[in-house]
């Protein structure tokens, strides 16, 4: 395993890789860090390179630079180029399903494959409004101030009855975020334009849960009628946090999929 910083826009952004063969990116979404797909890691690194960056403002990477979409997909090509990767298979989750769009339209002859797990459209006005409150409140009161909120929200009645544990990671990835940080990818989110999904002419595996009330399965499904080439795939009594609350079948179905 290599854990470290790269350069990527005068920011050294934190980035973890493991594993050998074609190389495979997996994007946190709003409020995680490379950490939401461990679970996936060692299976996905017997086949693949699998590369896991911190999101610039969140986890270890630093609160610098351009924090918007636009900013997340050339950091996504800052970090390619870097690594010298000319064609990847990309994995997004939340916030980033919207990045990895963005880049395989902006970049399409270096996306092999996409894989949107609670894949998410740019908000409406009201969710807009939504996202700079909850900056305004992290910034004034911290990221205690959202935590318990965005857990009981976020994960399935299921995963907080039979996997506590789960929604406890879930809970300290947020607790450990850098409040400027998280409330910028928030303002972020607010600004997310909707990426030109019909020109996304790779495969595309959707996977989202029966009880994501973000990233919906009528999402999913809305996505799939516009894509050239998807498939769905809906997990029962999984939330939002899909890597981790159906951290098997995501492992498997990512294999298969890639």
């Amino acid at each position: 395993m290599k854990t470290g910083f790269i350069d990527v826009a005068g920011t050294e952004l934190a980035v973890e890789i493991e594993g050998s063969g074609p190389p495979v990116v997996l994007l946190h979404g709003l409020g995680g860090t490379g950490n939401f797909y461990q679970p996936q890691v060692a299976a996905l690194a017997e086949r693949f390179t699998v590369i896991r960056p911190d999101l610039r403002g969140h986890g270890r990477s630093p609160v610098s630079g351009q924090i918007s979409i636009d900013g997340y997909v050339s950091d996504l090509a800052g970090l390619l180029d870097e690594l010298g990767h000319d064609q990847v298979r990309l994995v997004g989750h939340s916030m980033s399903t919207l990045t990895v769009q963005h880049f395989a339209v902006a970049h399409p002859g270096r996306v092999s494959a996409l894989a949107l797990l609670g894949a998410v459209h740019s908000p409406p006005p009201a969710g807009q409004d939504a996202q700079r409150a909850r900056a305004a409140t992290v910034r004034a009161d911290g990221m205690l101030a959202v935590a318990d909120t965005v857990v009981a929200n976020a994960t399935s009645p299921a995963t907080r009855r039979d996997r506590p544990v789960v929604a406890a990671f879930v809970r300290e990835l947020l607790t450990r975020q850098d409040p400027e940080g998280y409330a910028r990818g928030c303002e972020a989110l607010a600004a997310a334009t909707e990426p030109d999904t019909a020109a996304i002419r790779v495969p595309v595996l959707l996977a989202t849960g029966t009880d994501d009330g973000v990233g919906t399965p009528t999402v999913s499904a809305d996505l799939a009628g516009k894509l050239a080439d998807a498939q769905t795939v809906i997990y029962l009594d999984c939330g939002h946090w899909t890597a981790l609350e159906a951290a098997t079948q995501v492992t498997e179905d990512l294999i298969k999929f890639f």
